[in-house]
């Protein structure tokens, strides 16, 4: 079996695989573009000359720039934080396909205030990103679910990686375009605001394309709306109705509504008892949420936001150069992003994934907080925004801190997205989702609204923040051995049972065996009911469909 071989939960037809699966899917993660655009260009463009001097950072203390910045950047987190909770909501009463779009026009109109910023008062800016914040917070919540719901398990985790793919292709163009325009153009004005302006474009491109989708079949069959459903499935699908496929997984899918209605119930308010009464969901919630603290933890969104900060550190100073280094890392996420999505993610695995790059990433980080600790290290540069050559040590920290990312971005960036858009069963899904979303946004607060204020205090150069990511990475292998299953390739009708197996180190094996065997007795009841088995289909669909 070679990297791209798909793993398959019953024999799939050709069809399935098909480019409106993956054009629904890459039209959506338009929403990740926005997401990554505005985690990395944010950083930079506070450090760019022209913005600094329109809004008088020079002539004011240290201390108060830096809680400026930290101000700027964690009120969109803030944002994102009540966006995420309140599209659980929207999810739920307008689907997945309206709510993206109400989302992406509450990001649109706080891009616009943002671009009435000037002549020192920043009101706009701060209230601008507020606004987009709850935009992407709604987004990061539907998106991945919305995915997952349209998604064939085989290419699932591919599929929502996609999302994660259009993260870092906003991250790359939000780490480079500082760096053009500052080569470019003229410290002025124009030159900062073109940053804050190019966020409509993927905002644009959005709430074009998000028209343009197809509601969610299993959200149209949890409402009632089932002819509506099945037409969105067997154009998602590209299969004709009395296809044996489409058979089975309308059976699936109706077989876990029905249990839910009988177990859960599919009012609002259903998911919260569910989860207050089942110890199984309350764990699950555990695990999602836990995972987004271990994301932030490892320091990925401290870096995201406060890039120049963290080469400042290694001893690269000097605004371009500083600039390139950050461009240069934002091309080595999005190229082992592209790995991931790939061939590792539905291949490894999420469970592997997320044990290799913690491991890998937690040296890579006490690597560098060692070097920064010991004698060798010149401040000097760092301390009065000399630019110096780097020393050989520096050089090597820098090195670790790239393969660093190479640990991370294939790892820890975007498996917990996919976990959480597949752990939960339909009717707590959403909900699900929205507390995980949230749970990251809370977190990214923290890291944005702290991050500036850890590297002025936490030991020379910064070097114990790098030992707090390295130490929350070494966490994080304990939690996923012991308390993570592996999803990859389980219909997302059989993640209750998955969670119930134990150890979590075997329930994927037993869960694929029992899925494979559960497909064969279906087709042999088929078969034995004195039909065919393609009349058997033909029967089963005009049943249905009365």
């Amino acid at each position: 079996m070679g990297l791209l071989t798909l793993v398959e939960d019953r024999p799939t037809p050709k069809e399935v695989y098909n480019w409106r699966v993956y054009a629904c899917a890459a039209v959506a993660s338009f929403a990740s573009c926005m997401i990554g655009y505005d985690s990395a260009f944010i950083g930079t463009t506070l450090a760019l000359p022209s913005f600094q001097k329109e809004f008088g950072w020079k002539r004011k203390p240290a201390a108060d720039v830096t809680f400026i910045k930290e101000n700027i950047v964690s009120v969109y987190q803030a944002g994102a934080f009540f966006g995420a909770l309140g599209a659980y909501i929207s999810a739920h009463y307008l689907g997945r396909q309206k709510s993206l779009w109400v989302y992406v026009v509450v990001f649109m109109v706080g891009a616009g205030i943002m671009l009435k910023a000037a002549n020192g008062d920043l009101a706009p800016i701060y209230a601008g990103r507020v606004l987009t914040g709850i935009g992407v917070g709604g987004a990061s919540m539907v998106v991945p679910i919305y995915i997952s719901e349209i998604a064939p398990p085989a290419v699932r985790g591919r599929l929502v990686g996609i999302y994660e793919l259009g993260w870092q292709i906003g991250g790359l163009v939000g780490f480079w375009i500082n760096y053009g325009i500052a080569e470019t153009l003229p410290s002025n004005h124009d030159q900062w605001i073109i940053p804050f302006a190019v966020q409509l474009i993927p905002g644009g491109l959005l709430a074009i394309g998000s028209i343009w989708l197809k509601e969610s079949p299993r959200w149209l069959f949890s409402k009632g709306k089932r002819e509506q459903g099945l037409k969105n499935l067997l154009w998602i699908r590209n299969l004709p109705a009395d296809n044996f496929y489409i058979v089975e997984e309308i059976s699936f899918i109706e077989s876990a509504l029905e249990e839910q209605k009988s177990s859960v119930g599919l009012g609002f308010f259903d998911p919260f008892k569910a989860v207050f009464k089942s110890r199984s969901l309350q764990w699950r919630v555990f695990l999602g949420t836990t995972l987004f603290i271990f994301q932030n933890g490892s320091g990925i969104n401290a870096i995201n936001y406060y890039s120049p900060t963290v080469f400042k550190s290694l001893g690269i100073v000097g605004g371009n150069t500083s600039f390139l280094t950050t461009g240069l890392f934002g091309v080595v996420k999005t190229t082992f992003t592209l790995i991931w999505l790939f061939f590792l993610i539905d291949k490894v695995g999420r469970r592997n994934l997320l044990l290799i790059g913690a491991i890998g990433g937690a040296c890579c980080m006490l690597i560098i907080g060692g070097y920064l600790a010991s004698p060798l290290v010149d401040t000097s540069a760092a301390a009065t925004a000399v630019a110096k050559p780097l020393s050989s040590g520096g050089i090597a920290a820098v090195f670790f801190f790239y393969l660093w990312t190479a640990f991370y971005t294939p790892s820890w960036n975007g498996t917990p997205w996919v976990i959480n858009s597949e752990m939960y069963e339909q009717n707590v899904r959403a909900l699900g989702q929205a507390m995980a979303a949230a749970s990251n946004w809370f977190w990214n607060f923290i890291i944005a609204r702290f991050t500036g204020q850890m590297f002025a205090n936490m030991g020379k150069s910064g070097c114990g923040v790098y030992f707090f990511f390295a130490g929350m990475m070494f966490l994080s292998v304990i939690f996923v051995w012991f308390c993570i299953p592996e999803t990859k390739s389980v219909p997302l009708e059989s993640m209750n049972r998955l969670f119930e197996i134990k150890p979590c180190s075997k329930a994927n094996a037993i869960i694929m065996r029992e899925v494979q065997e559960a497909e064969a007795e279906f087709r042999e009841d088929a078969e034995g009911a004195g039909l065919s088995l393609e009349k058997s289909k033909v029967a089963y669909v005009e049943d249905s469909a009365v």
